[in-house]
Order: C-alpha cells, then structure tokens, then sequence
C-alpha cells in the first residue's frame, strides 16, 4: 500500500482529503504545519508528499527545499491556493512534480496524486540528444551555448520518454502517465507536443533522429540517433 503525507492547516480540507485517499487504497499521514511535515518526511518515508505552500512554523517551499537539500527525491504534489505563474516555477524550480492549484477537482487530484506516483522511479536526471542537452534536475536545456525553454510538460514527457529508452511508448499511456487524465479522450495533445519538443531538440524537425512515431503506437525516443528498434517503421510526421 502507497503511503502518502498530506502537509496542510486546514484541518477540514486535510480531514476530506485523508478520507478520499483512503478510500482509494492509500495509506495517509497528516500533518498541520511545515516542522511536523519535515519531520514526518524524514521519518515515515512517504511515497508521496501532498503539501501546501502556506503553513504555520514553516511555508511550503522551506519544506520542499529541505527536503531535496537531504537528498529525497520522494514525489512532492504542491496543493495550494497560490496559482500566479511565479508560485509555480519557484515550486518546480525547488523539485516539485505537480502543482494543483484550490480549489480544486477531486477526482483530478486523484488522478494526479495516481499519476505521480505511476511516474516515480530511479529517473534520468541528464539527457544528451546530440549537441542538445537536458537537465531535468536544473529544468534546464541548452543547445551548445544557446538555451533551449522547455515547458514542464515537455519536460516531462521527454523524461518520460528518456526514462524508456528505445521502446515505443504509447499515446494512451502518455496521456495517462504525463497528462494525468483518468479516462483517455480524444485528443492530439500527445502529438502537438511532440511537435512542438521536435521543433526544439531535433537538427532536423522534418526527418527526426531521436524521436520517431511508429505508426498507430506511439512514439520512440532513440537518444543515440539510431532508428526505431525491432523492425518497426517509424514516420517523423505526426500521426492520429
């Protein structure tokens, strides 16, 4: 069973959440204030930390700080009702993994808090891609001295991809694992966003080296610039 810490002072919001949780299987831990939440941290060993920014004794982004200045890299989703854009770079910048904003969705909540912990594994904090290199750690990409801006989903995805080298990753499971979404909608967001990181990463967009669709599938990232494995015949156009 998945443990997770809810570090929150609303002690109904947190009451409500531990319920839901646990009616979903997880094991949950509560905390009202930032000490208590870092001590918790520290002691129960959590698969996932749910913490809000605002708290008594210590905010948030103290927490989170101290937390990967120990060196855990536990998934950390920050709930919160700060929503301006600053909140939430400064939040990733820390070592956030998701960020929902109150109020909010339940049932999206816990298809992040799902999905989070889905994406917890030993990752790749480095990606070479040719001249381009990634630092999913710095959220940071440059292209020999020339930065590269990557947004947090793009960052994430390729990680994702990154993090399975050489397999054909399917569109579903993308939508599921990095979007988040519970159920799989129609939709070409998958695709749009590997456009757009081709754009950005690839010498040539037109005829791509490391990412390759594979028709009806999904999508292969060969970061040694190799082709697609397996015989599979990969296509640099995006696909329905």
């Amino acid at each position: 069973m998945k443990r997770i810490l809810i570090v929150e002072d609303n002690a109904d919001l947190a009451f409500g959440l531990r319920n839901s949780l646990e009616i979903a299987s997880y094991e949950v831990v509560v905390a009202n204030d930032g000490p208590t939440g870092l001590r918790e941290a520290r002691t129960v060993s959590p698969d996932l930390i749910i913490l809000d920014l605002m708290l008594p004794g210590m905010d948030g982004y103290r927490v989170l700080r101290a937390v990967r200045e120990g060196g855990s890299q536990v998934p950390v989703l920050i709930l919160t009702a700060r929503g301006e854009e600053a909140d939430k770079v400064t939040g990733f910048r820390l070592g956030a993994d998701d960020y929902v904003t109150k109020p909010f969705d339940l049932e999206e909540l816990l298809a992040r808090v799902h999905a989070v912990l889905r994406r917890a594994r030993p990752s790749v904090d480095r990606l070479v891609l040719g001249a381009v290199v990634i630092d999913f750690r710095g959220r940071v990409a440059a292209n020999g001295m020339r930065p590269i801006h990557l947004t947090h989903r793009e960052l994430e995805l390729l990680r994702y991809l990154a993090e399975r080298p050489a397999r054909v990753v399917f569109r579903n499971e993308l939508l599921r694992e990095v979007w988040g979404y519970p159920e799989i909608p129609s939709t070409r967001s998958v695709d749009h966003a590997i456009a757009r990181l081709r754009k950005k990463i690839e010498p040539d967009a037109h005829r791509p080296r490391f990412i390759h669709t594979v028709h009806g599938d999904g999508y292969c990232l060969t970061p040694d610039g190799s082709g697609v494995p397996g015989g599979l015949t990969p296509d640099g156009s995006a696909t329905s």
